[in-house]
């Protein structure tokens, strides 16, 4: 029998950067069973279609997760990926500026 699993190595990226305050690619592959290399890759592609933003605070990078965006595949596209992430047990981030749809996480480089 095969080892499969229901999320993808982006959903499983996402979900920890969002309930993890602080923790480095390294930590990230060892807990979702990639290598650190295919981590980045995916932080790369979530950053660059919106999911995530970044900005560095001295050693460690603010991670913001927008939990607006719909899921990307098309039979799925009406759930926001915020529901996702709180049907994950995710309770979310308390927003930094008022107005803000980003909810924030840092993770250490």
């Amino acid at each position: 029998m095969s080892d499969w699993t229901f999320l993808t190595s982006h959903a499983l990226v996402l979900s920890y950067i969002a309930s993890t305050l602080k923790i480095t690619a390294r930590e990230l592959s060892q807990a979702i069973g990639i290598t650190e290399r295919a981590v980045r890759k995916v932080i790369a592609e979530l950053e660059e279609t919106g999911y995530i933003s970044k900005k560095r605070e001295g050693r460690y990078i603010r991670y913001s997760v927008n939990p607006e965006l719909p899921l990307r595949h098309h039979t799925h596209r009406e759930i926001a990926v915020g529901d996702f992430l709180k049907s994950l047990g995710w309770k979310g981030r308390r927003r930094r500026k008022s107005g803000s749809r980003a909810h924030d996480a840092t993770v250490a480089r």
